[in-house]
């Protein structure tokens, strides 16, 4: 891939890094000051506490969505590496198939859920927990992305990434 669409996916790829980077940055001077504010000067602020909770869901699932790749995540592949390359693509195929399958299946109930809460608020900060819980929507919504496409590349013959590492 070259030209516009690579500047582009490069631009998108770099937004979705600063995003993770300023989660993460916020939950640590959140975490400092609640240490601060404890043990220097016995005033506990709970509000922190919160901020650290919200920040660690939104980095945790947006950071798995739109920054990690598929050779990032946990894999259990001792069965998938001990065969061949086309047993390797039926079994990466079936493993996007059943996992498309899963998020598709429970993207309606997720949603709902989602949308109920924009009646309640969080504790402390008062934000609305429609918006605190919406990051696992969009990580859901880009699983269903990536392994439709994850599938269609598969189906076609496209090289896999656990090709390429295996030098095929």
């Amino acid at each position: 891939m070259s030209g516009p669409l690579a500047r582009l996916r490069g631009a998108a790829d770099r937004a979705a890094e600063a995003v993770s980077v300023a989660l993460l940055a916020a939950m640590f001077a959140a975490f400092v000051l609640q240490i601060v504010s404890r043990y220097l000067f016995d005033a506990p602020l709970g509000w922190t506490l919160e901020l650290c909770l919200t920040t660690w869901l939104w980095l945790v699932f947006w950071t798995s969505a739109f920054v990690l790749g598929e050779r990032d995540h946990v894999r259990f592949d001792v069965l998938y590496l001990s065969g061949g390359r086309r047993l390797r693509r039926a079994f990466a195929l079936a493993a996007a198939l059943a996992i498309l399958a899963g998020f598709l299946a429970s993207l309606p109930a997720t949603l709902d859920y989602i949308t109920f809460y924009r009646i309640k608020h969080s504790a402390t900060l008062h934000i609305r927990l429609d918006w605190v819980f919406s990051v696992y929507g969009l990580f859901a919504v880009a699983m269903v992305v990536r392994y439709l496409v994850r599938s269609w590349r598969l189906v076609r013959g496209e090289t896999t990434d656990e090709d390429a590492e295996a030098g095929a």
